[in-house]
């Protein structure tokens, strides 16, 4: 085996070491788990004994999210107690390990807490008690893992767990789970024999270190002067479409052009997973779907959000994704009630954006296209594992009752990896002059400006997502103070 990679991965003070390793065939993820003597395991089961008394969990609090860590907390402290009563001279560093060790098992999902605390990873999938864990790495894609679990009864408990937190149940006669972890991640749960091989779960890992425009800059996903364009489009509320296929990175790029809203205007969001993280300087609520109970009630959908959301006096409006028609009317609608909206299709490219809306299941009027002014388009290179922009344009409408076409403005060189001009623009420069009163020569200062700001932050790499914002508030705040002083 070739090591091609090595990192520590630390889940509640227990680190551990991952290799990855590449054979002829495969590569792989292995993760060197401390081992738990004969003498440790008994002093575990009597610590869970005793911590099941002293600390006493009950449903309410484990639901509650924003009390997990007073939890845990507690925990900490209650197991401290009791190991120091059986055994007054334990050591810090083995003390840590046996109470890390047993909050994985008994408020987390035990081993699989190691590879939700690795921040290199995607996805966590079980297949089933016969099978390793496999995951998906941001580098090396599907990995197989040296882990399994134990049993397919260990795999309905770990189900069940993620189920009482959300305050839904997952059995044969509910043999479906979707649900969100206290960290974010969503967690998908089939059962057997739906799932034939075997009870399965499939964890998808909320980003804690999310993407942003420094990133895409520097990793040649998009480059600044397409981000200038698209921050000064956001500044003066244009409404903007992210196109792209499965897995292009629609919402990546979605969340990364959001800190180029300006700081005092009310952003609501709809989601059906909460994945878009925005800086805390800007106003933001954001709202989720809820699927229906058991019993078939309680639904909270995408369109009854939308619709509430336009009675909360909203500036900006999110939408995590266009699927049908009723949302995308409702949507049009916002938009040309002066709304600056932005939102997600699946499409892979412009012109199939067009089709894609004005055809079933969206199916909504050509007409209502000329409220969008830009619309960006992801592609992903399977072969390569790289995201790239694809297209950038604009829709042109033509004579009353003729076809809505595009313009392209900018367009992938596949073979040189870069986006280069395609055609001058024909409606987004005189929308923002007849939106700013600016020229196009201010226009064109204006961009030159954000493309210096954006340039300075590559070179300088702030990219974590805090600062990004705290910098682009700044220029809201004083423009030419930024200019003068970031060079």
């Amino acid at each position: 085996m070739v090591l091609l990679e090595k990192y520590e991965v630390i889940a509640e003070n227990i680190k551990v070491i991952v290799n990855i390793e590449k054979n002829i065939y495969e590569t792989k993820y292995f993760v060197k788990i401390p081992l738990i003597s004969k003498i440790s395991s008994i002093l575990v089961s009597e610590l869970k004994r005793r911590l099941i008394l002293e600390v006493n969990l009950g449903n309410l609090e484990i639901l509650d999210p924003n009390i997990m860590k007073m939890i845990k907390d507690r925990f900490k402290a209650s197991a401290n107690k009791v190991l120091n009563d059986i055994i007054p001279n334990i050591d810090n560093e083995t003390k840590e390990f046996l109470i890390g060790n047993l909050m994985n098992d008994m408020l987390g999902l035990g081993n699989l807490e190691f590879l939700l605390s690795d921040i290199n990873l995607e996805e966590v999938v079980i297949v089933s008690a016969n099978e390793p864990i496999r995951v998906y790495h941001k580098k090396y894609g599907w990995l197989e893992t040296n882990i399994k679990v134990e049993s397919e009864t260990q795999i309905i408990n770990y189900a069940n767990i993620i189920a009482r937190r959300v305050g839904r149940q997952i059995t044969t006669l509910s043999p479906l789970l979707d649900a969100h972890l206290i960290s974010g991640d969503r967690s998908n749960a089939v059962l057997y024999p739906i799932a034939h091989k075997g009870n399965t779960i499939t964890i998808r890992k909320f980003a804690r270190d999310p993407w942003t425009v420094t990133d895409f800059i520097t990793n040649n996903t998009c480059p600044s002067e397409i981000f200038a364009l698209i921050w000064l489009a956001i500044q003066y509320e244009m409404n903007i479409l992210i196109s792209g296929g499965t897995a292009s990175g629609k919402t990546s790029f979605l969340n990364v052009i959001m800190p180029f809203i300006p700081p005092n205007h009310r952003i609501v969001s709809i989601e059906d997973t909460p994945e878009l993280q925005l800086p805390k300087f800007l106003y933001w609520t954001p709202l989720t779907v809820r699927p229906p109970n058991t019993e078939g009630k309680g639904e909270i959908s995408m369109i009854d959000l939308l619709v509430n959301s336009l009675r909360m006096r909203p500036d900006r409006i999110i939408m995590g994704e266009i699927r049908k028609g009723d949302q995308a009317e409702v949507l049009f609608e916002a938009m040309h009630t002066g709304h600056s909206v932005y939102a997600t299709v699946h499409a892979d490219s412009i012109s199939e954006t067009i089709k894609r809306l004005t055809n079933p299941p969206i199916n909504i009027s050509q007409n209502l296209l000329s409220a969008v002014n830009l619309n960006v388009v992801m592609f992903r290179d399977r072969r390569k594992g790289i995201r790239r922009i694809y297209q950038i344009g604009e829709y042109i409408s033509g004579e009353e009752g003729s076809e809505v076409r595009p313009n392209i403005l900018y367009r992938m060189k596949p073979n040189e990896d870069k986006i280069v001009e395609h055609s001058p623009s024909l409606r987004l420069f005189d929308d923002l002059s007849v939106h700013t009163g600016m020229s196009q020569q201010e226009i064109i200062n204006d961009l030159f400006e954000k493309e210096k700001i954006l340039k300075f932050m590559a070179k300088n790499n702030i990219r974590e997502l805090n600062k990004v914002g705290e910098l682009i508030n700044r220029y809201y705040a004083n423009p030419d103070d930024i200019l003068k002083n970031e060079k």
